[in-house]
């Protein structure tokens, strides 16, 4: 091969390798992949305080509730470490504001709840003792008799009976007697009944063990009537030992 030829080769064959070249320069490189997202975040916790009921007197308890979520940890005031969800009772002595921390991965978050502690008023005072005027108009009855009569009925023991506990339970009390008697019959003979009335109730009563000093009598006969109207139910009314507290 002559020296032109040889040359002319060589140049032929650098030239394909430049060109060679220069196209692999030219491709493009691909990217590398993007970095995969970060993963997200953990969720905030949350929770919940309930007082029920949140009013209550001193003394009283109520009961809390709470729930939660997303929470790994929970302190509830005046209490200690809960669990996520639950209730308890508390009996605060004032009232009181309670508070409830929830925290976990993704943070922390509270709840309150107030309980509102009432002072229950003073009890009244016990009522006023009963007199002994009130304590003799409620315990002491009459003897009543039947008409023209003045031995005493079945009713008129009974009723002077617990005339007589209540005087020997108050010694210090003494009573008169009145001796009544409906409006038939002259007034002299009524007067005459109505002392044998009153003697007969005081008889009994001293009998029962009340001493006879503490009793005095007087009939009043038909002068001073308790009803007047003219009939039987009336009449009886007025045929009575009216026992009265001496003054």
């Amino acid at each position: 091969m002559s020296g032109n030829r040889r040359w002319s080769f060589v140049a032929a064959l650098g030239l394909f390798f430049l060109v060679m070249f220069i196209g692999a320069c030219q491709k493009k490189v691909a990217p590398p992949p993007p970095p995969p997202p970060p993963p997200p975040p953990p969720a905030a916790p949350t929770v919940t305080l309930q007082a029920a009921p949140s009013t209550i007197l001193r003394g009283e308890s109520t009961n809390l509730s709470w729930s939660s979520t997303n929470a790994t940890d929970l302190d509830l005031s005046d209490v200690g470490k809960v669990a996520p969800e639950g209730s308890t009772r508390v009996s605060p002595g004032d009232s009181t504001t309670y508070t409830i921390t929830a925290k976990g991965p993704g943070g922390s978050a509270d709840a309150s709840a107030r309980v509102t502690v009432n002072v229950p008023p003073p009890p009244p005072p016990p009522p006023p003792a009963p007199t002994i005027e009130e304590l003799f108009a409620r315990y002491v009855k009459d003897a009543f008799f039947d008409f023209d009569k003045s031995d005493l009925r079945p009713d008129a023991r009974e009723a002077l009976a617990a005339d007589a506990e209540f005087l020997l339970a108050h010694a210090e009390v003494k009573i008169l007697v009145q001796g009544h008697c409906d409006e038939r019959g002259s007034s002299e003979y009524n007067l005459g009944l109505g002392q044998r009335r009153a003697d007969a109730t005081k008889d009994f009563l001293v009998s029962l063990g009340v001493a006879a000093d503490r009793i005095a009598t007087v009939t009043l006969g038909k002068e001073s009537p308790f009803c007047a109207e003219h009939n039987e139910d009336c009449w009886q009314q007025n045929r009575r030992g009216h026992i009265l507290m001496a003054r």
